[in-house]
């Protein structure tokens, strides 16, 4: 008689380790205009800069995660004090924690969000609109590049959500 062994998924289905939710899914929601976790709502057809994608999935990460440990916070103490669980506890603690909370702390860095950024580009999901921004670093440097306008394509609107999770497996076919 042979041993079987019994292989168990570690990773959680979606948003990877220690995230409430993925990077790949934000930025279909976002430029879908669906407003996730609180971001602002844009109009999927004029898209958004790639800058601001990435502030928005950066403060939507550290609001869902304020809200998570104000809730867990608020759930120990309502045990130990055997009382129910108010609500406007939650909220105050959740306010308490954004504040706290440094903006480097969650999700990724800037430079894996572009290189993430450019996989999807690569696929097709994601194409320029052709609207551009002017940018500029600070009033004494030259101006930098154009802030350029993306938007979902019917190809990232189609795609599994499995392959946003990992655009690069998609991409290489690891």
């Amino acid at each position: 008689m042979g041993i079987r062994l019994m292989v168990l998924k570690l990773r959680p289905q979606r948003g990877g380790f220690l995230r409430l939710f993925g990077l790949g899914w934000f930025i279909r929601e976002f430029l879908a205009g669906s407003g996730p976790y609180g971001s602002p709502t844009i109009d999927p057809d004029v898209g958004a800069p790639q800058s601001e994608i990435f502030k928005q999935y950066k403060l939507a990460l550290i609001r869902e995660t304020a809200l998570d440990k104000a809730t867990r916070a608020e759930e120990r103490r309502a045990k130990k004090e055997k009382r129910s669980i108010d609500p406007e506890n939650i909220e105050e603690l959740a306010q308490v924690y954004v504040v706290r909370m440094p903006y480097k702390a969650k999700g990724c860095r800037s430079h894996s969000f572009v290189t993430y950024f450019s996989n999807l580009q690569r696929l097709g999901w994601v194409e320029p609109t052709g609207r551009e921004e002017h940018s500029a670093f600070q009033d004494n440097y030259p101006d930098g590049q154009p802030k350029k306008y993306f938007r979902l394509t019917a190809a990232g609107l189609s795609a599994p959500e499995s392959a946003w999770a990992d655009p690069r497996r998609t991409l290489y076919g690891l």
